[in-house]
């Protein structure tokens, strides 16, 4: 399996959002919708704002593969679900680190337990 770069991990774990456009069990991309990105060491990962009723959501877990664009790198990935609540309470910290500024009311539905039970792994394809 491929690993992400250290530039890419910079760039991707750096950019305020992340463009994403999972791909339908078709083979067709949805069109893109930005969301928010956070890094935990060398792993970047991603939850739903409207937990699993997010659009962009149901199409990412139906095939788990997407099409990235964040930071200058455009990527297709493998969607990895993380239920590891020890690395999901590392997530959550990380999404109020990297987004604080934007209060409670953006910052706490990320990490209410309908959002972290969407959190999946990106995982750069070859």
């Amino acid at each position: 399996m491929a690993s992400w770069t250290s530039d890419e991990l910079d760039r991707i774990g750096t950019a305020d959002e992340l463009q994403i456009a999972p791909v339908r069990n078709d083979g067709t991309p949805r069109t893109p919708v930005p969301i928010w990105v956070v890094r935990d060491g060398d792993h970047l990962y991603i939850r739903s704002y409207r937990g699993s009723d997010g659009a962009w959501y149901r199409t990412a877990r139906a095939s788990h593969h997407a099409h990235i664009a964040a930071g200058g790198i455009d990527k297709d990935v493998t969607l990895a679900e993380e239920n590891d609540p020890s690395i999901n309470e590392r997530i959550d910290a990380a999404y109020h680190t990297k987004y604080h500024r934007y209060g409670g009311t953006y910052v706490g539905p990320m990490v209410a337990a309908q959002a972290r039970a969407t959190t999946l792994e990106l995982l750069p394809r070859p």
